[in-house]
Parts: C-alpha cells; structure tokens; sequence
C-alpha cells in the first residue's frame, strides 16, 4: 500500500496492510503535525506532490527495504493538501519477522521518504508563511 491521500490517514488500514501471522514485529511511524517552530505558532501544513513521481520513489523505497529485511512488508501513507496540529501527515508500517529488523527498516523507511520523495511543505503560521525543504533527521 503506497497512498497520497487528501484528508485523514486511516492508522488501521496502514497497519493491516503489513500485519501477517509470520510477523512477530509490527511498527507504525506516524508523523504529526507540530504547532510550533523555531518560536513561531504554526497554524497548519500544507504539502503539495508529483504523484506519480512521489508513488514511484515510495515503492522503490518499499522494494528496498523488502530486499534489505527478506519477509518485511511495508505500507506508506502521506497526506497532501492542509494538515492542522496534532493530525498526522505521514504514515509508515513495516511488518517484519522480529523486533530489530522492523525497527532498523522503519527507521530506513521515513528517512528515505524525507530525502527522495517529491513530496513539498509550506508551514503556515500566524504570521506568515515558509517552503520547507524534506530533509531526514
């Protein structure tokens, strides 16, 4: 399940998509919008994408950490259009045989999506806006 969505992120469907009975491990990155910055209230995201472009990089993303982690499923969701505070923007599961596996492939997962998947964000404050670029942590 690779996913651009305009509107809620279903957290369930995500995480059903990699839920197997050979799996013993299971995560769910989810990334939430703040309400702040550097001092600043934000008032929402606004993230914009190349659909087809931002799919494409998602499941090449997917296929290597099925390559990397043999037997690990993996499902990403991000949202596009406006994400208020406290609503996520981003979904990952990874479903993997045992507990470090899924958690080294999750990490690679939303790392990878920051740097390669064209995907943009305007943070949108009480006082102005900013672009900002994806960049992993």
């Amino acid at each position: 399940m690779y996913q651009l969505v305009d509107g809620a992120l279903d957290r369930g469907a995500i995480e059903a998509a990699v839920t197997t009975p050979e799996h013993g491990a299971v995560l769910v990155f989810v990334g939430v919008t703040r309400d702040h910055f550097e001092g600043r209230r934000v008032v929402r995201l606004s993230y914009e994408a190349w659909d087809e472009g931002a799919i494409t990089e998602m499941r090449r993303i997917g296929s290597e950490i099925e390559q990397r982690w043999p037997g690990a499923r993996v499902a990403m969701a991000h949202r596009i259009g406006d994400v208020p505070p406290g609503e996520a923007s981003v979904v990952i599961a990874v479903g993997t045989a045992h507990r470090a596996a899924c958690y080294e492939a999750s990490r690679y997962g939303i790392e990878q999506l920051k740097a390669r998947v064209p995907i943009w964000k305007k943070e949108l404050y009480e006082d102005g806006a900013s672009w900002k670029e994806n960049l992993p942590s």
